[in-house]
């Protein structure tokens, strides 16, 4: 198993820190052109939740990111310094009442675009995991 690690500030704009991240694993690992947009897509947003909803926007919190990259799946672990959230009981995005708000979407699109996501600290540490093949 090979790791990668990286920690960042809980600010928005550092969002582009973890994108070069994944441009740079693409390189490194391999990662094919059909998961690698799914990948872009779920860590961007599981770290933007985190520090946004996790961190509240605060830079002295820092938002970790570790890539453990196995012979047919590549997982991301993501964790913030938050207290956590009910993940069980979200909202429905695609209720008639929920489709014209604004947020409330990541974790839906997140169980979508993953091949599994698991959740532990009360949703405070997220881990999703795209196989390779």
């Amino acid at each position: 198993m090979k790791s990668i690690k990286i920690a960042i500030p809980s600010l928005i704009e550092n969002i582009t820190i973890i994108e070069s991240f994944i441009d740079n694993a693409r390189e490194k690992f391999h990662i094919n052109d059909d998961i690698y947009g799914n990948i872009m897509i779920s860590v961007t947003e599981c770290v933007s939740n985190a520090i946004m909803h996790g961190n509240r926007e605060d830079k002295k919190k820092t938002v970790r990111l570790e890539l453990r990259f196995l012979d047919d799946q590549i997982k991301f672990i993501i964790e913030d310094e938050g207290e956590g959230y009910d993940y069980q009981h979200l909202n429905d995005p695609t209720s008639p009442e929920n489709l014209e708000k604004s947020g409330g979407r990541g974790v839906f699109i997140m169980k979508h675009l993953c091949d599994e996501i698991q959740f532990e600290n009360q949703g405070s540490r997220i881990t999703l995991t795209f196989y390779m093949n």
